[in-house]
C-alpha cells in the first residue's frame, strides 16, 4: 500500500536543485543551503526559474517521485515523467475506452455525478454551519437545482449532453460561491470564474489550488500505470493531462474549493498576501504562497473515512485511491468506477 509522504515546495526563484547520493540538495549561488532525503518525498514542486539537475530529475522519475516545474507566480510549465509503470495491457484498454464515445461516457458520467454531488454538499455544509450568516434560501435553491441534475447525469448517453449538464450544475454552484465566503468581502468576493490570468483574489486562490490538485492527480494516475494524457471527458490535446483533469473534476469541490473557502473564512490568508498587476491580474505574494502551501500540506495529512473503501485515509491519498479504483475498473475487477462522494 502506498503511503502519504511529504511534498517539497521550492518557492525562492534563485534555488537550483541537485542530487547528492540519496538527497535533494538546494543550492543558492553554488552554496548548499538545505538537504532533503529522497525517501521522505512523494513529490517536488518548484517555483524557481533556476531549475534542477538532470541527475535529480532522473532519480525522481526512477523512484516515482512527482516533479513539477512552475513559474514563480504559479503557472504550470512541465512535469518530469519516467518510464511508464504497470501492465501495458491496462494502457491499451484505456486507449480503447477513450476511443469509444459510449464507454467514455459511462466513466465520465460517474465523475461528473461525483463533482455535482460534492458541490451540492459543499453548499449544504455552509447552509448547515452558517445558516444565520448567509442567504439560506439562495443556497437551498442552488442545492435543489444541482440535486435535480443528478438523475439526468446518471442517464446521460453522450459526452455533449454530459458537458451541458455539468455546465448547468457549475453555473448554479458558482452562482452562490460568493455567498459561502464569510469574511472581508472587500478583498474576497466572487462574481464569476476567471483565469489566465485570475482577476481577483478568490480566483487566484482557486487557480493555484487547481494547479496543485492537477499535479497530484497526474502523478497518482501514472503511479498506477495509467496514461494521464488520455482522458474520457477531456479529449486529447497536446501537452494536456486530460485524464488528470477528468479525475480532479469530482475532487474540485471538496479538495480545492472547500480548502480555499476555509483559508478565507478562517483568516489564514489576508489582503496583503496578494499583488495586483498593471494588467489587472491578481497574484499571490511570496508570503501568500507560503501560507497557502503550509495549509495545503496540513490539509493533505488530515484523515477521513473513504466512502467506498470504508477505510480511514489522509486526504492526500485520495487522488491515488481514486486512480487505483479507475485502474481496477478498466481491468474488469470492478463493474463501474466508484466516484469519491464526500459529505
Amino acid at each position: 500500500m502506498r503511503h502519504l509522504l511529504n511534498t517539497l515546495y521550492i518557492l525562492s526563484e534563485d534555488i537550483y536543485l541537485s542530487l547528492d547520493g540519496e538527497n535533494v540538495v538546494a543550492n543558492r549561488d553554488k552554496q548548499v543551503i538545505a538537504r532533503y532525503p529522497l525517501h521522505t518525498l512523494q513529490s517536488i514542486v518548484s517555483f524557481s526559474y533556476s531549475g534542477a539537475s538532470p541527475a535529480l530529475m532522473g532519480a525522481c522519475a526512477k523512484r516515482q517521485i512527482g516533479f513539477a516545474l512552475c513559474t514563480p507566480r504559479g503557472k504550470f510549465l512541465a512535469r518530469v515523467c519516467g518510464e511508464s509503470h504497470g501492465n501495458v495491457l491496462l494502457r491499451r484498454t484505456q486507449y480503447r475506452v477513450a476511443d469509444d464515445p459510449a464507454q467514455s461516457c459511462l466513466i465520465s458520467r460517474t465523475m461528473i455525478f461525483g463533482k455535482l454531488y460534492n458541490a451540492r454538499w459543499s453548499i449544504e455544509r455552509t447552509r448547515r454551519d452558517h445558516g444565520l450568516r448567509v442567504d439560506s434560501q439562495q443556497l437551498t435553491n442552488a442545492s435543489r437545482q444541482i440535486l435535480a441534475l443528478l438523475p439526468q447525469v446518471k442517464e446521460a448517453t453522450n459526452l455533449d449532453q454530459l458537458r451541458g449538464l455539468e455546465g448547468t450544475g457549475a453555473s448554479a454552484y458558482f452562482g452562490v460561491f460568493d455567498e459561502m465566503i464569510l469574511g472581508d468581502k472587500e478583498t474576497f468576493f466572487f462574481h464569476t470564474r476567471n483565469r489566465r490570468p485570475p482577476l481577483d483574489a478568490v480566483n487566484a486562490l482557486l487557480s493555484f489550488a487547481y494547479s496543485l490538485l492537477a499535479h497530484d492527480c497526474a502523478s497518482a494516475l501514472e503511479c498506477v500505470g495509467l496514461d494521464s494524457y488520455v482522458g474520457f471527458l477531456h479529449r486529447d490535446r497536446p501537452g494536456r493531462t486530460s485524464l488528470a483533469l477528468d479525475l480532479m473534476e469530482e475532487l474540485r469541490p471538496c479538495m480545492a474549493d472547500r480548502f480555499v473557502l476555509t483559508l478565507i473564512n478562517n483568516r489564514k490568508i489576508k489582503a496583503s498576501d496578494f499583488l495586483r498587476m498593471e494588467s489587472g491580474a491578481v497574484q499571490l505574494t511570496d508570503d501568500g504562497r507560503k501560507a497557502f502551501l503550509n495549509s495545503w500540506q496540513t490539509r493533505k495529512k488530515e484523515t477521513l473515512t473513504h466512502p467506498y473503501l470504508g477505510e480511514k485515509l489522509p486526504w492526500g491519498m485520495i487522488p491515488y485511491i481514486q486512480s487505483l479504483l479507475l485502474a481496477r475498473h478498466l481491468r474488469g475487477d470492478l463493474d463501474a468506477y466508484p466516484p469519491f462522494l464526500w459529505k
